[in-house]
């Protein structure tokens, strides 16, 4: 029998499994309700979760058995930007069909905000591998997405951060549209977030629908690197998103998507509250493999579910299937650069060259290592202070975004090199503002394969020059006075000559998982769609996912592909 405890996390992990067994029929809503008030949960909010489990249940049942010929619109995606979008046209009143080529996200290892590593390469895990490339010793970098309802939100480290001034001032030059700008954008985020923090009335919203907490009791070496980065000249600050992001950087502890010990995924805040709607059905396992296309406009979607090839006809159409999917569903309906589907045997319908171009993608390296003095237990999504600062004093904002991770974190190559001890945290160099560019392609016109993905990681010589740069500070801040309490030896990568550190950068690069720009935004040659997300050429057709990104954020780019599906709403709505 279950009983009340004070664990956060324990209660979480309760209603985790109980909010799944509701939503798959297992257990009904009074049973449901007294285990859930059992955890501590309040009785506003267990029977919130009970009327929402089991109507959305039902419905979205009933609805995915009797799908319709035609929907206002289709969203291919369930991710962050897809959800979001959804979300808002469903509210509208609009027929949505949302197409999610996973499965759902009711189970432990989505929920539990500390399980997500086990995501990664598994059954939620896309599994691309970007090409071997020399810039990384050859090696064939892993490249996870999410696979799953909520997409990249149900497997990604939770971490919200909304992206430096000078991104969104970059984006609006780019589309020529002010509406992109950073004031214009913070107004969103401050319309949609519900924040915990520290107040800020210039910068942070409170009462929407986006709940944004700083991390919870966090392990003691958060607050100790804050400190740490305050010794080598790194201001700290109570907010990662506040005016730390209009200036030059800083330090804080991180803004999550945790609630009450559980993992917030965006469906939670955009999908889930209209599922029991019958204007909007969710239909998991079904795979889009090209655009219905009469001329030059979209008129549906053709998609694999459970081995069989169907078509379902939209008045308007959404791609949000991620940075790499996107462009592959594009090329295989013959909307793409000339010559590469001259190449796989696909008709060009729209010549647009800048379809899987620009692939860009945040470098994390995994990473300087410590053994702890005494081994502590990591808590809440394993990674809870982070900080941005320059690599480079002349730049226009920070370049860097190193993460302190609560356990070991190496490489293929750097873990068995170095064998770090179970009882170790890292702080990982991170690269967050890359001039490496790559690109997607296909192989073949088969919808079913993979598309590739020449990533160019550190390609670009400044970027290696900034990574090394990245790991000279954090072993300067891990050996600093302020860790010593926390640190009984440097386990990697120590002291390296010049050459050396190079070498370690290139063997223990990986990636923030922040794969995005294959079909950017703006007005020049290879922009692939304008200012309102409308695909160049193409009517009918919006894209609201990271893809349009003109350059990746400063920092995870979860929160500022929630501002593209807002966007995308709007422009829809009207």
């Amino acid at each position: 029998m279950f009983t009340k405890t004070p664990n956060p996390l324990a209660a979480g992990d309760i209603l985790n499994a109980l909010e799944a067994a509701l939503y798959r029929g297992r257990i009904g809503r009074r049973r449901f309700m007294q285990l859930a008030l059992a955890t501590g949960a309040s009785m506003s909010a267990v029977s919130a979760m009970a009327q929402e489990g089991g109507d959305a249940a039902i419905t979205q049942l009933y609805n995915a058995r009797t799908l319709a010929d035609s929907y206002d619109y289709v969203v291919v995606g369930s991710g962050t930007g897809g959800a979001t979008v959804a979300g808002r046209l469903a509210e509208s009143g609009a027929s949505v069909l949302v197409l999610e080529a996973g499965q759902t996200d009711q189970v432990e290892a989505v929920l539990n905000p500390a399980m997500w590593p086990t995501n990664l390469r598994g059954e939620r895990d896309w599994g691309h591998t970007a090409d071997a490339a020399d810039s990384v010793n050859s090696r064939q970098l892993i490249l996870p997405m999410g696979k799953v309802v909520g997409g990249g939100s149900s497997i990604n480290v939770q971490i919200w951060a909304r992206g430096h001034k000078n991104d969104f001032d970059m984006w609006a030059a780019e589309a020529g549209d002010d509406g992109w700008n950073y004031d214009s954008v913070l107004e969103i985020y401050k319309r949609i977030e519900d924040w915990q923090g520290t107040p800020d009335e210039a910068r942070r919203g409170t009462g929407g629908r986006l709940w944004v907490e700083q991390v919870q009791d966090p392990n003691p070496i958060a607050p100790a690197m804050l400190t740490a980065c305050e010794s080598v000249g790194i201001p700290a600050y109570a907010d990662m998103n506040g005016v730390m992001m209009e200036r030059e950087g800083g330090a804080a502890l991180a803004n999550v998507r945790i609630r009450e010990g559980r993992r917030v995924n965006i469906p939670q805040s955009y999908l889930y509250p209209v599922l029991k709607q019958d204007n909007i059905t969710l239909l998991t396992g079904a795979e889009a493999t090209s655009l219905i296309l009469e001329g030059t406009t979209a008129k549906g979607v053709n998609f694999v579910r459970e081995g069989q090839m169907q078509s379902v006809r939209a008045g308007h159409v959404v791609l949000a299937a991620g940075a790499i999917n996107t462009p592959k569903i594009l090329m295989l309906s013959g909307i793409g650069p000339q010559a590469e589907l001259d190449r796989i045997g696909v008709d060009t319908l729209v010549d647009l060259p800048g379809v899987g171009e620009n692939f860009q993608d945040h470098v994390l390296v995994a990473g300087c290592i410590w053994e702890y003095k005494e081994p502590q237990p990591p808590r809440n999504s394993l990674a809870e202070a982070t900080f941005f600062w320059k690599s480079d004093s002349a730049l226009d904002g920070p370049d860097m975004q190193p993460f302190q991770i609560e356990v070991p974190y190496a490489t293929e190559v750097t873990g068995p090199a170095y064998a770090p001890p179970a009882g170790a945290w890292t702080l990982s160099p991170g690269l967050v503002r890359p001039k490496s560019r790559g690109r997607v392609y296909l192989e073949s016109s088969d919808p079913m394969a993979q598309a590739r993905v020449d990533a160019g990681f550190l390609s670009h010589p400044d970027d290696l020059t900034a990574v090394v740069r990245s790991i000279e500070l954090c072993r300067e801040i891990g050996n600093s006075e302020a860790m010593k309490d926390f640190v009984k030896r440097e386990v990697m990568p120590g002291i390296l000559s010049p050459a050396e550190l190079q070498e370690f950068a290139k063997n223990a690069a990986g990636t923030y998982f922040h794969q995005s720009c294959t079909c950017k935004m703006g007005t020049d040659a290879m922009s692939v769609v304008d200012a309102s997300l409308a695909v160049h050429g193409v009517a009918g057709l919006t894209i609201a996912d990271a893809s349009v990104m003109p350059r990746a954020t400063t920092g995870n780019t979860m929160a500022p592909t929630v501002i593209i599906g807002e966007r995308a709403a709007e422009f829809l709505l009207g």
